[in-house]
């Protein structure tokens, strides 16, 4: 039986989520909207805070995405879970 996670561990996926669809919803909006130079830097804000949340939560409980997306620690941690699905 695996051990619970720590509440941090679903903080940060939380956000990950939340992050990820403003993301897409940008998006879409530039989809439509190419030139406003507002909702851009909104975008690239977010895909910034993206990667820091990213990074925090991958140092502490592993990698979200393989094949290159993500970097590995020194022992190679993809097959240990639980994966993000997963919980």
């Amino acid at each position: 039986m695996q051990q619970p996670l720590p509440l941090e561990y679903y903080q940060l996926l939380e956000e990950l989520q939340a992050v990820d669809f403003v993301l897409v919803e940008l998006t879409l909006y530039l989809d439509t909207h190419p030139q406003d130079m507002n909702a851009i830097n909104q975008f690239n804000q977010y895909a910034h805070y993206k990667k820091q949340v990213q990074k925090a939560f991958e140092e502490k409980f592993g990698p979200l995405q393989q094949y290159g997306s993500s970097y590995s620690d020194e022992k190679w941690s993809w097959h240990s879970g639980p994966w993000p699905w997963q919980v």
